[in-house]
């Protein structure tokens, strides 16, 4: 194309209804894969995955103090379902979350990053199971969704050849929300004369400037897709449906640490304070974890690695009953936030190869993640009926394990729907 018509394109761009119309490339089918623009999304992004997953890998510490406080007349089961609503909707809204950030871009971003701040300012004054359900269960499970899976989408446009690489520094996010959320947490619930109310105040005050920072850094790199809400057809591409299945099964089993360390760590005498800090261990670990494995994802390809940490990940959720002592149980959380911290970042990396239009991203991602989170939704409370049927966590492991073993094998599966074939580097 010449010169001239590229111009032309370029000054077509804003009628497409595109918003970020300085930096628009007219050959969307390539991204710039780095510069100044690109990384303040990632920036931007990570910002996001800070205040909404990062909250959520702090469920641990809630889960333990509920069952001691607010909520001594509730089953470890019971308060799970908390944590495990607010996962999965954090994926299922992704269904209308992915599909609005392609047809409008950012905006969708900023609504939600309002109501998130009220959602936890509203978290501090519920005292009651079923107001806690409501607020940090389902609003604030769905507003995530409107956050994440867009902010997921955004910076694939961004990003092509090193995309597993920076949708590991953005999933990375939450391992350094999950470090800080539950130290200030542990400490202000454990060791301080806050309370619950105030703490929690203490944390919607910290994420409100990366949430206003989030807002005015991420753009939309392509025009708006203009064509239906959803792609049915997604669902007849086999690998999309062999991705969607592996990471329903993953789901089920990798929450287990997240959710239960803390409380396991208490049975075997481990101080509730420093039994809190567990879950920083675990996340600092996996800062790591999804940023290393994601550069490798760029060169030994995406499902490779995916497939990889799934299956080791499973092996290492069999031994969590064998961690007794506090130094076994500390590096056992290295070890899990390491290979765990594969598992997002693979996995949107691999949804993200799915659509031959980069335009679709967001729908895809969206649309499959919202059917994956069921089973972040039943793998927390059956894993927590486990431990009130058996008083222990050796069940919890084999179950866990188990499913997330199968999840990877499925991982490895997908790979034979792929031209490159079982062996090839996808």
């Amino acid at each position: 194309m010449s010169k001239a018509g590229k111009d032309q394109n370029a000054m077509q761009a804003p009628e497409s209804g595109h918003e970020n119309t300085p930096f628009y490339s007219p050959s969307f089918d390539e991204a710039p894969d780095g510069g100044a623009r690109a990384w303040l999304v990632a920036a931007g992004s990570s910002a996001i995955f800070f205040c909404c997953l990062g909250f959520s890998n702090a469920f641990g510490a809630f889960e333990e103090y509920y069952l001691i406080h607010q909520f001594r007349e509730e089953s470890a089961n019971t308060i799970a379902w908390i944590g495990s609503l607010s996962g999965f909707l954090q994926f299922a809204a992704g269904m209308i979350g992915g599909p609005l950030f392609d047809r409008f871009g950012a905006k969708v971003i900023r609504p939600a990053a309002v109501i998130y701040i009220f959602a936890v300012m509203m978290l501090s004054l519920c005292n009651k199971y079923w107001q806690v359900v409501l607020v940090q269960g389902i609003l604030m499970g769905i507003t995530a969704g409107f956050l994440q899976i867009p902010a997921f989408a955004a910076v694939s446009q961004y990003f092509d050849k090193k995309r597993g690489a920076a949708l590991g520094v953005v999933v990375s996010g939450s391992s350094i929300g999950g470090i800080i959320i539950p130290i200030a947490l542990s400490k202000m619930l454990n060791n301080s004369s806050l309370g619950f109310g105030w703490s929690v105040r203490v944390i919607g005050f910290l994420i409100t400037p990366f949430m206003f920072f989030a807002c005015a850094t991420i753009k939309a790199r392509l025009p708006s897709r203009t064509t239906n809400f959803w792609i049915p057809a997604a669902y007849k591409e086999p690998k999309f449906v062999l991705l969607i299945l592996s990471l329903f099964f993953i789901f089920i089993g990798m929450l287990t640490p997240l959710f239960f360390i803390p409380t396991y760590a208490v049975t075997r005498g481990m101080d509730p304070t420093l039994a809190g800090y567990l879950l920083a261990i675990v996340n600092a670990s996996s800062t790591f974890g999804r940023i290393i494995p994601g550069v490798l994802a760029d060169k030994f390809g995406r499902l490779n690695i995916f497939t990889l940490g799934a299956l080791v990940t499973g092996i290492v959720i069999f031994c969590m009953n064998m961690a007794t002592a506090n130094a076994g149980l500390i590096v056992y959380s290295i070890v899990i936030g390491f290979v765990s911290g594969t598992i997002i970042s693979g996995a949107s990396a691999a949804f993200s190869v799915c659509p031959k239009d980069p335009r679709d991203i967001g729908t895809y991602m969206g649309m499959g993640m919202s059917i994956s989170g069921l089973g972040a939704l039943v793998g927390p409370p059956v894993n927590g009926a486990f431990v009130e049927r058996y008083g222990g966590f050796f069940e919890v492991s084999m179950f866990s394990g188990a499913m997330c073993l199968f999840g990877g094998c499925i991982a490895l599966l997908t790979k034979v729907a792929t031209p490159q074939g079982i062996l090839g580097r996808v």
